[in-house]
């Protein structure tokens, strides 16, 4: 007697409902008509790269600072309007917003 039969001796009256299926939905990125600033700076001695201009939702910049980590595979956080990545990541960071369709400035050096 496997487990299934068990249950259904204990609880006669219950019906097995279907799990739910989630959709996976693809969450779309507000592509904006200015460009995002991509810039070095050296914070406490260590180099770091800044994405800013975004103009979409807050949400959106924090998957978008996620995506960016998991693909460069490097820390990061996103921080006043801002994602700081840890190390000088321009010109990859500025191709993988290019692909998504974003237009980007490089500022300084």
């Amino acid at each position: 007697m496997d487990l299934q039969d068990q249950l259904k001796n204990l609880f006669p009256d219950h019906i097995q409902s279907e799990p739910e299926k989630e959709e996976a939905i693809q969450h779309e990125l507000y592509v904006q008509k200015e460009p995002m600033i991509c810039k070095f700076e050296k914070r406490k001695g260590k180099p770091t790269t800044i994405i800013s201009g975004y103009e979409g939702e807050d949400e959106d910049f924090k998957l978008l600072a996620k995506e960016l980590k998991n693909k460069l595979a490097v820390g990061g956080t996103f921080k006043d309007g801002e994602i700081i990545i840890q190390g000088d990541y321009r010109d990859r960071i500025m191709k993988l917003l290019q692909e998504k369709g974003f237009k980007t400035k490089r500022v300084g050096g």
